[in-house]
């Protein structure tokens, strides 16, 4: 285009030099050079720039070669971008050519191999500390940092949630290692550790239901977190119409993204709780209106994973399961609230083994002050409670303030409700001083 430009000024030399000299400055001269000669802005602009020596008739000759040398490779190029072939082969020479000048012996190897590629292949294996709050945000930070900050500190309670959330499960876990969610449809989600972002102590973390692959109208129940799937450990499970079904955890090794079924529900029930097991432990099952009953794992025979489940309790009409704990310490006493806040504990000893699928013993006496029982679960005395009312007012409590009862009473008033306000959820609040689990409970219920 420039070369153009350029042989229009000289087959116009003169009338070109004239116009430029009657102009009174560059920019009339270049405003002058397109309306006469009807050149772009770029080319008068050239002719402008251009050096007087090249108005000699041998600097002419070699504008002119050189347009004719660029008319011939545009052509060239455009020939190319018409044909596949061409551009084929001009690829072909060069990369002879880098061949011929760059040549050398491979030095790796090349192998074709069978076995799948995993990403924890190139994430380093390390043992992190897994935080979850109440309200089901969960993150995780290098052990290392927890000890470092941990050292003669209030504890990690409340530590990056909101006003109505807290940690309710901490412990350690390997990258590698999964945790299963169960939800309340009675299906299983995986999540391998390294997958849950790492924050900082204070962080709040990312929600669980943003990190599976769940259905919307599932809801997260409880989780278990082990090192393998072993044939030594069980999953106890309770469902809300009081099924109980007992399978070994190994039956749950097959990863699946999109879930699995953990248990097969009856139409109308859910799944509310599930538990770790050796397969020698005492489970007690509480319903809502009050009663308890305590038998030995044995009582329910391993059954796969698709299974329904036996008769765990004998429920009377209108009553339902609200909790299932797992009896491992027997310095541990039971802790039962009811709905409008009276709660006692009570000792374990006093709660008889019977056969599963009794109607169990009184636990405490529900009457219409009292209210519906909604919460059992195992507690030590270095334990601490968090309780949530429907009005959103939230309390802490430690529970050696709470007096040891005996099991048939009504228990104590354990929080002073407002008007229409009733007890909404109830939960063990993990802190420092308790030191962090290395192997979880399924959750704070137990």
């Amino acid at each position: 285009h420039i070369l153009e430009g350029y042989i229009i000024a000289l087959d116009n030399i003169d009338a070109v030099i004239q116009t430029i000299k009657k102009s009174k400055d560059v920019e009339t001269a270049r405003k002058n050079l397109i309306k006469k000669f009807k050149l772009s802005e770029i080319q008068a602009k050239a002719i402008l720039d251009m050096r007087l020596q090249r108005l000699t008739g041998l600097e002419r000759q070699k504008i002119e070669d050189e347009y004719k040398e660029t008319i011939k490779q545009i052509e060239k190029l455009k020939g190319i971008l018409k044909s596949e072939d061409k551009r084929n082969l001009i690829i072909k020479e060069e990369l002879l050519d880098i061949k011929k000048r760059y040549g050398d012996e491979r030095r790796t190897e090349i192998v074709y191999s069978t076995e799948d590629f995993s990403l924890e292949d190139i994430i380093a294996e390390e043992d992190v500390v897994v935080t979850i709050s109440h309200n089901g945000f969960i993150k995780r930070f290098p052990v290392s940092g927890y000890r470092k900050q941990g050292r003669g500190g209030r504890g990690v309670t409340g530590a990056g949630t909101k006003d109505d959330d807290f940690i309710e499960h901490m412990f350690i876990a390997s990258t590698h290692q999964y945790i299963l969610f169960f939800t309340d449809k009675g299906k299983v989600y995986w999540l391998k550790v390294h997958e849950i972002p790492e924050s900082g102590r204070a962080a709040r973390g990312r929600s669980i239901i943003n990190l599976l692959q769940k259905d919307k109208e599932e809801k997260i129940t409880t989780f278990v977190a082990d090192k393998e799937y072993s044939d030594d450990k069980y999953l106890i499970m309770a469902t809300e119409k009081g099924t109980v079904k007992k399978t070994v955890l190994s039956a749950y090794g097959n990863v699946r993204k999109g879930g699995i079924n953990a248990i097969n529900l009856v139409k109308g029930d859910k799944l509310i709780e599930v538990k770790m097991t050796d397969g020698n432990n005492d489970i007690v099952l509480g319903t809502s209106n009050g009663f308890a009953v305590r038998f030995n794992e044995k009582d329910a025979r391993n059954m796969g994973r698709t299974a329904t489940g036996v008769r765990g309790v004998r429920l009377g009409k209108g009553d339902i399961v609200v909790g299932m704990l797992v009896i491992k310490h027997q310095g541990a006493s039971i802790l039962v609230v009811t709905q409008n806040g009276y709660g006692k504990r009570s000792d374990i000893k006093d709660y008889r083994i019977t056969r599963r699928g009794g109607k169990g013993v009184i636990t405490v006496k529900t009457t219409d002050k009292v209210g519906k029982l909604i919460a059992l679960m195992g507690v030590v005395d270095r334990d601490e409670l968090v309780i949530i009312t429907t009005k959103g007012m939230v309390i802490r409590q430690a529970v050696k303030n709470l007096r040891v009862m005996g099991r048939n009473t009504q228990g104590v008033r354990v929080i002073n409700l407002k008007d229409r306000d009733s007890i909404a959820d109830i939960a063990k609040v993990v802190s420092e001083d308790n030191g962090i689990d290395q192997q979880p409970e399924l959750n704070n219920r137990s």
